[in-house]
């Protein structure tokens, strides 16, 4: 069987070593426009997933999130976690907000979740109400993309770096499509549901943190690896503009430096933009079947994370696996 695979982001490449893993005798090659200027890069990569984020129903979206923090946290015991960029972190939320800090997808399901102690608000600027603390797990991408793309090469994978402009382009070679183009299904599929969320943040060197801190949702401060922080951030609804802010940059260092005020001496490294690939209307996660002339392609759509695209990759990409596998075998039925 002979499987194609668009997109080099953190879904796309999960995807292809789920489908390495599960169906052991495909050939699989893997399409992609680019494989290092991506939105997974962008991303600070902390596991949490927000309340709002949904699949097709309540039950498949709570296994889509279990599934792929199991995934993360057997990635962390291994020897080599830290070469596959995955570690544990704790942190604190703090909101004036109680829906802000409750999250129904997180509570049961990672080791720690508590609300702050009254001497715990003390440890950040501002006056907050309510607060929660939590363990959970961070994915640096810079790390876990190469990690994984190794490992698919070395069991056989093909990488393209091609931008797909029809499915028709693939339809004559392969049996089937896994589509995890991202944004790019705008255009792929005319899917008029995708909308960019345009996020800016800030990496700056401050290896003496070691705790995430939340101001609500849209002030984070994330320790990744290497002493490396990513201050964050921004959500601008149906923007594309890829250049940066220096406001924006202004206002992220304010809301972070007042949180922590540790901050202020730290310089930025670098900034990055990036455009989350959200959906209205949930992450499509389903099977659609085309025809070429006489040939029956199975396509496998997997996109429209938003933000937790690489929080749940794992997730929703064993559940697009899956319903590869039924597919062809319904269609060896039919036969």
């Amino acid at each position: 069987m002979k499987i194609a695979v668009i997109g080099g982001g953190a879904v796309g490449l999960t995807t292809a070593l789920q489908i390495q893993r599960t169906l052991h005798n495909a050939e699989i090659t893997i399409f992609a426009s680019d494989f290092d200027n991506i939105v997974s890069n962008v991303a600070a990569g902390i596991f949490r997933v927000g309340s709002s984020y949904s699949g097709p129903t309540e039950e498949i979206t709570r296994k889509w999130i279990e599934d792929s923090y199991s995934y993360y946290d057997s990635i962390c015991k291994l020897s080599d976690a830290s070469k596959a960029g995955i570690t544990t972190i704790s942190g604190y939320i703090f909101a004036n907000s109680p829906s802000i800090v409750k999250n129904h997808w997180m509570e049961k399901l990672v080791p720690i979740y508590r609300n702050v102690t009254k001497e715990e608000f003390q440890l950040v600027g501002g006056n907050w109400k309510f607060g929660c603390f939590f363990t959970t797990l961070l994915t640096e991408c810079k790390l876990y993309l190469p990690w994984i793309l190794q490992q698919l090469k070395h069991n056989g994978a093909v990488v393209k770096k091609q931008k797909i402009d029809s499915f028709k382009e693939l339809t004559t070679e392969y049996n089937i499509i896994m589509n995890c183009s991202g944004l790019e299904a705008r255009n792929l599929c005319s899917d008029r549901h995708m909308v960019p969320i345009r996020g800016q943040i800030i990496k700056v060197a401050a290896p003496w943190l070691k705790t995430f801190f939340y101001g609500e949702l849209d002030t984070y401060i994330i320790p990744g690896f290497n002493g490396v922080v990513t201050l964050g951030g921004t959500r601008n609804f149906d923007s594309e503009n890829m250049k940066l802010c220096p406001y924006e940059s202004a206002a992220i260092r304010t809301r972070c430096e007042t949180l922590v005020p540790s901050l202020r001496t730290v310089e930025n490294i670098r900034e990055e933009v990036g455009l989350r690939p959200h959906r209205d209307g949930g992450v499509r996660v389903e099977a659609e079947f085309i025809t070429n002339g006489c040939r029956k392609t199975t396509i496998i759509h997997n996109y429209g994370h938003g933000g937790y695209g690489v929080c749940t990759a794992p997730g929703t990409a064993q559940y697009a696996v899956q319903l590869a596998i039924n597919a062809h075998r319904s269609s060896i039925a039919k036969l």
